[in-house]
């Protein structure tokens, strides 16, 4: 499956101010396998995937057996590359142009890779506001700093979750400021909602 998404074609000229940020293949293929077969989140379930840039995630779903997905994504080219990718791999997947505020209805599973927060302060909490409200179970992810400040949000709101994977994220060279070709981000991936497994 990862083979299957490195062939994703990836926004050619990421904008800073959405912290577009790709997850890798071999990441996104961990995370979705452990939605999946792990959890039981992903085949037959409907999937709406937040802020799904280039469509990585939410054609993954798909790729599982997920029932139904949609992808939402603010930036038009973004979701044009999104709707090739879809295209090319011949799998069905409801693209929405639209902040992730337009999107109405219910889901069983929320897949996202937010914004980090780093760039416009707490847009990571605006995310998670959203997907709570539309999924039964979230799957996000985070720089491992912010741990602490996301545990505490979600237990003021009595959400249980729990730590699901913990590594490192390869992020390219891709803004001006960034100095090096490649280094890594400590992120993990909530998981947010459902039956709980060990409370983290």
């Amino acid at each position: 499956m990862a083979i299957r998404l490195q062939s994703i074609t990836q926004h050619p000229k990421p904008k800073l101010e959405f912290e577009q940020y790709t997850v890798p293949s071999d990441f996104a293929a961990e995370m979705l396998f452990h939605a999946c077969y792990v959890r039981g989140d992903i085949e037959e379930k409907s999937v709406v995937d937040l802020g799904t840039g280039t469509g990585r995630l939410a054609l993954g779903a798909k790729m599982l057996g997920a029932s139904c997905v949609v992808g939402i994504e603010v930036d038009s080219e973004s979701l044009r590359i999104a709707i090739s990718n879809g295209k090319r791999l011949r799998l069905q997947v409801e693209w929405v142009l639209g902040d992730i505020y337009s999107l109405r209805g219910a889901f069983d599973t929320v897949l996202m890779n937010p914004p980090f927060g780093t760039r416009v302060p707490h847009s990571d909490i605006k995310f998670l506001e959203v997907a709570v409200e539309l999924g039964k179970v979230t799957y996000t992810i985070h720089k491992s700093s912010t741990h602490q400040y996301i545990s505490r949000w979600l237990k003021e709101r009595n959400l249980g979750f729990e730590t699901v994977m913990s590594t490192g994220m390869e992020i390219a060279h891709q803004f001006p400021f960034h100095k090096k070709r490649r280094h890594f981000v400590d992120v993990e991936v909530l998981r947010i909602g459902g039956t709980m497994g060990n409370h983290t």
